[in-house]
């Protein structure tokens, strides 16, 4: 049962419409509470029947969860300077809010959870239409589990014509519904088609961009391709999470809903990682399917730390994150050579990150300045973008876009959003991307992203 009995729930509402009225401004409250455990995936699930606004971000190195429903506020940018304006409202709204918690964990109260597209010059049509350029969302109602330990954010915005039972009517029927409301069994989708949008014009451009590195018109990019699967019926939100959630336990799994579609994911990338100040980055470039068994895989792993064009791959991405943490942080700590990191279907070149940010600097100062890594775009950064933006078969969107959290205690979290799928009722496009240098082989890369492809198509409708 919830610790915050009902009295203190009305004066607190009474409250803030009194202070509507006074101000001639609508009030923003947030209400922390500690209640008992409570599985994620329930409050996801049953979540379907409060708003159709969810939101899911789980971590891959701590036992950290955030089930988001509704919208109390949603923060939007298209423009470039996205990031700093996105800030600025944040720190408006802070400064106006009132924050009733006397727990003050991490990622209570007010967070705000969401995502950036891949590159803001490229218009969010097919089939993006739902998902604005930039859209940072502070839930109406917010789950943070922690360990064994669960704790329920309620934002609300009061307006002085609001009556105080409504809204505490309101406001008790969903916390009934989001802890103890019936749920229905979940099911995984059963896929019935599957197509490689472009695949034989894909190889080319990979073709076309190894010569052009040869030329040297750039030193690497990154080129993505879009497979589109369609369901028998519409896909369930929470059945897919679940998966994602018991098989890629190395990995971010995500999820935003907007406008009826999903975007969901699995990704093994951190981008940045604030807490108390230490700051976490990951270089995480170069791939290799796991084994078969233990010998194998081994071997596979051997063979990806000693390939040059991987081992080039990976530098790359390293140099560029040192470049960019070094700008706003102390402390900063590389070591000299990467590891092989094991995920259920992949293997990847992995190098950590650790430092101390500067006073007055944020997460999103760090994910500005990180984004795109060469992981996901190129090099140089920009002619990358370019030459992303002018030759690739597809939309990206909010594919390999930072994904993730912040909240009022300057604690946070992105990642990069791969290893995804935009879900739409009963059909899906998913995306997956390789790096091309100029002694890459369009085939090879092509198989290659068919490996990186598995975890979101074991999910959605099996191999």
């Amino acid at each position: 049962m919830l610790h915050t009995k009902i009295p203190q729930i009305e004066e607190i509402i009474e409250e803030a419409i009194n202070q509507a009225s006074l101000s001639e401004e609508p009030q923003f409250i947030s209400i922390v509470n500690q209640i008992e455990y409570t599985d994620s995936i329930a409050f996801l699930d049953r979540a379907r029947n409060v708003d159709k606004h969810r939101l899911f971000w789980q971590s891959a190195d701590e036992k950290f969860t955030l089930a988001g429903v509704g919208s109390t506020k949603k923060i939007l940018s298209s423009s470039s300077y996205r990031f700093n304006e996105i800030e600025a409202v944040w720190n408006e709204l802070q400064k106006k809010a009132s924050v009733y918690d006397i727990l003050h964990e991490k990622g209570t109260g007010l967070v705000t959870i969401g995502g950036f597209s891949f590159d803001t010059e490229q218009s969010n049509d097919s089939p993006w239409e739902n998902f604005p350029d930039s859209q940072m969302t502070i839930p109406m109602y917010l789950l943070t589990n922690k360990g064994s330990q669960s704790f329920l954010t309620t934002n609300i915005l009061i307006f002085k014509e609001d009556h105080k039972q409504q809204i505490v009517h309101q406001i008790l029927n969903d916390h009934e519904q989001l802890l103890f409301g019936e749920r229905e069994e979940l099911n995984l989708p059963i896929r019935v088609n599957r197509e490689d949008l472009r695949s034989v014009d894909w190889k080319k451009t990979v073709e076309d961009a190894t010569e052009d590195i040869k030329d040297k018109a750039l030193e690497k990019v990154v080129l993505a391709r879009e497979v589109r699967v369609k369901f028998r019926q519409d896909v369930e939100l929470a059945a897919v999470i679940q998966k994602l959630c018991e098989t890629q336990m190395n990995s971010y799994v995500f999820a935003i809903e907007s406008g009826g579609d999903y975007f969901v994911g699995a990704t093994p990338e951190r981008l940045a990682k604030v807490d108390n100040q230490k700051l976490v980055s990951t270089c995480l470039a170069g791939t290799v399917q796991r084994g078969h068994y233990p010998e194998q895989d081994r071997q596979l792993g051997d063979a990806l730390l000693n390939d040059p064009k991987n081992r080039q791959e990976h530098e790359f991405v390293v140099q560029m994150i040192r470049e960019a943490v070094e700008a706003c942080c102390f402390n900063v700590e590389i070591p000299d050579e990467p590891v092989v990191y094991p995920l259920r279907n992949l293997q990847h070149l992995y190098t950590p990150v650790t430092a101390t940010l500067e006073k007055g600097y944020t997460l999103l100062d760090v994910v500005a300045r990180l984004h795109p890594t060469p992981a996901i775009g190129g090099l140089p950064q920009q002619k990358s973008v370019d030459y992303i933006r002018k030759n690739e078969q597809l939309n990206r969107g909010w594919y390999a876009g930072p994904l993730g959290w912040f909240d009022g205690k300057n604690n946070g979290e992105f990642a990069v959003a791969i290893r995804s799928a935009l879900i739409q009722k009963n059909e899906a496009s998913l995306f997956a991307g390789c790096g091309v240098v100029e002694d890459s082989d369009p085939e090879a890369e092509f198989e290659e992203t068919g490996v990186k492809l598995k975890p979101m198509l074991s999910v959605l409708g099996g191999y």
